[in-house]
């Protein structure tokens, strides 16, 4: 039995050649899980910055909602938007990124209110 090692593995592109004999590397589905989620992580942290923690540490002027709450209400309106299919306000794409940023938040805050 191996020992269980937490390091990431390292997926590398499966490398295959076309017609003409060059090389042409096939992204693994593996690939394309870590690029997305690599992306979306960059998008989440840089989402953060621009809108100062507005998800943890909100102004409050109106709601008092809990911050679950808020985040569902986020998410609601984004499902909202890609059902319209309205691409006048945002593309379908920045639309799942969000909600997938929004879904990785509302499990932080789930874990936070369980601890």
């Amino acid at each position: 039995m191996t020992p269980n090692n937490n390091k990431k593995k390292n997926h590398q592109p499966q490398k295959r050649t076309n017609g003409s004999g060059k090389e042409v590397k096939h992204m693994t589905t593996q690939d394309n899980i870590e690029n997305v989620m690599d992306e979306v992580k960059e998008f989440l942290l840089q989402k953060n910055i621009q809108y100062g923690d507005s998800v943890f540490n909100p102004v409050r002027v109106f709601s008092k909602v809990n911050k679950d709450e808020q985040l569902k209400v986020r998410i609601d309106d984004k499902l909202s938007r890609l059902m319209r299919g309205n691409d006048s306000m945002e593309a379908d794409e920045d639309i799942v990124k969000d909600l997938i940023g929004y879904l990785a938040l509302l499990l932080i805050a789930m874990r936070s209110n369980s601890q």
